[in-house]
């Protein structure tokens, strides 16, 4: 097959899979994400999703707003909000350059996935993003679509 082998390195706990569909991906960066003990907990597990998340930034800081990461089971009465704005830990300089291009130029931040590397520490992969138009998605699966009949030709001719 020629299915990408995950890399053994890191965890990933969510995915935004439709990223890449919805939008023209730019530059990505990669945050630290500020968690309480329950959503890291919970995103051990697996089950957070990032869908319809983006980040956005308030007061000199980047925030992850509208990422789910579900309440903990076993945690009681101490779990966590699970649509909370979560801060991103970024140098000041990728701060800037990323509030600067959501300005000016119209991009928006949207994170890729969420991950735990080497260390066992929760990092986001951010990216700054063009969103497509209609257009540029059925052109692209169009693409997809003739390099898959082309692939199963040539296989069929040996």
């Amino acid at each position: 097959m020629n299915a990408k082998a995950p890399n053994p390195r890191y965890k990933i706990a969510a995915e935004n899979r439709k990223a890449r569909h919805n939008y023209e991906i730019g530059e990505t960066f990669e945050a630290g994400i500020a968690l309480a003990g329950t959503e890291v907990k919970s995103l051990r597990l697996g089950k957070a999703t990032i869908g319809e998340a983006y980040a956005a930034e308030y007061g000199g800081e980047l925030f992850l707003y509208n990422s789910y990461i579900p309440e903990y089971l076993q945690a009681n009465r101490f779990n966590h909000e699970t649509r909370r704005p979560r801060k991103l830990l970024l140098h000041k300089n990728q701060i800037n350059k990323l509030a600067g291009a959501v300005t000016r130029e119209g991009l928006t931040v949207v994170p890729l996935k969420i991950y735990f590397n080497e260390q066992g520490r929760a990092k986001v992969e951010i990216a700054l993003a063009r969103g497509k138009k209609l257009h540029d998605k059925r052109e692209a699966d169009r693409e997809r679509s003739w390099n898959r009949d082309k692939a199963r030709i040539m296989r069929a001719r040996g």
